[in-house]
């Protein structure tokens, strides 16, 4: 067998840049800046500065864009890329408004070691981020996934419902709480969400007939303070959210007001699906799924196959809310296409892994509404609202 001769001359490292690439690494203390700029001998520079200063970041790409004139006579773009984190967006809109490309990728969708031990650092991440640019300005398919950030009028908009949910739990915590204050006390018929609680409050008696001990009831007292500001700041909340699906209707077939058409869909679900979803454009109806995290993820090795369920990696807010939508579904639509569809493979599963196809219902639902706003088509066998 005749092995072909090999160079005995290393591969050269690809020195044709033409821009300067530079990633952040965001911390809530120090910014880590790595760049590879044209004619610096493919060597990455890393720069670490304060947290939130924007204007020494903005130096510092003058800066790189200075030596690289330098060094070659001609003048190259810059682009950047970070993370998408607690940072939000404000830093990526802010090298938009200075005309810098800005990318924001999904750090879960970013090769890593396998390993179990695999050493990371903030210069190891940075270095990472880089190569990952620089493949996806090559154009490398499926390297990573950039986030479409939203508009700061669409990211205002979501904090309602965001804030709504926030403020049940915490109703829930309280409530949960009273009720396991007076349980312990022999009391389990007291409700806290009913008007006349402060009034129930005082004929409470315990198990063993004495009255409520001095300080458990100035306890409960106060957890009643804070479960009525909660529930004026969740009215607060609903009212505003309220006015906007009201303003949503008069405009033309705007997705929450078409949402409000469907029975079975009220004002937080049509709130939730049009703010966290609807609102973004898709190319097909995988994408739309898949933003849900609600895409199949396959395992395929030679001759094994199996399915592992939903990827769980997209919007966990519509996903949660797809599923209590599903299971909503089936009772206000009984005779809608989906619903059969669910009815027909429960029951060839004999009655079993309903669960497993409430989510595959989620799925069709999303679609299925996410046409229905797009293109206009209805659901078979859906029932709209009368009036």
């Amino acid at each position: 067998m005749q092995v072909t001769d090999r160079s005995q001359a290393p591969t050269d490292i690809r020195s044709d840049l033409g821009a300067i690439f530079i990633s952040l690494e965001l911390s809530s203390s120090i910014w880590l800046i790595t760049s590879l700029s044209p004619g610096g001998g493919e060597k990455m520079s890393k720069r670490g500065m304060p947290a939130g200063d924007t204007c020494g970041l903005l130096t510092r790409f003058s800066e790189l864009r200075q030596k690289a004139f330098a060094r070659t006579g001609k003048s190259f773009p810059i682009i950047v890329i970070q993370e998408a984190g607690l940072d939000g967006f404000w830093i990526h809109r802010a090298l938009q408004e200075e005309g810098i490309e800005s990318h924001v990728v999904d750090p879960a969708s970013i090769a890593t070691s396998r390993r179990r031990r695999r050493a990371k650092t903030d210069r190891i991440d940075g270095e990472v981020l880089l190569r990952t640019l620089m493949a996806y300005k090559r154009g490398e398919p499926r390297v990573c996934a950039m986030v479409r950030e939203p508009t700061p009028e669409e990211e205002d908009r979501r904090r309602l419902c965001r804030e709504r949910k926030v403020l049940t739990n915490e109703r829930v915590l309280h409530v949960n709480r009273i009720k396991g204050l007076l349980f312990a006390q022999g009391v389990s018929d007291y409700e806290p969400l009913r008007r006349d609680r402060r009034r129930r409050l005082d004929e409470l008696r315990t198990g063993d007939g004495r009255a409520l001990p001095k300080h458990l009831k100035a306890q409960i007292g106060r957890e009643l303070d804070r479960l009525e500001l909660l529930l004026e700041q969740i009215k607060a909340v609903e009212t505003e959210r309220d006015a906007l699906l009201a303003a949503q209707q008069i405009a033309a077939r705007a997705p929450a007001a078409m949402l409000l058409e469907i029975r079975g869909i009220g004002p937080e679900f049509a709130a939730v699906l049009s703010s966290e979803g609807l609102f973004r454009h898709f190319d097909n109806r995988r994408q739309v799924a898949s933003y849900a995290g609600l895409a199949p993820t396959p395992w395929q090795s030679g001759s094994v196959a199996r399915e592992q369920g939903v990827s769980k990696a997209g919007n966990p807010r519509l996903r949660t809310m797809l599923v209590q939508l599903a299971w909503l579904w089936l009772r206000h639509q009984p005779q809608s296409a989906l619903a059969l569809w669910f009815e027909e493979r429960v029951r060839r599963n004999g009655g079993r892994r309903k669960k497993t196809t409430i989510v595959a219902l989620a799925r069709k639902l999303l679609v299925a509404l996410w046409k229905y706003v797009t293109a206009g088509i209805v659901i078979e066998g859906a029932v709209m609202k009368i009036g």
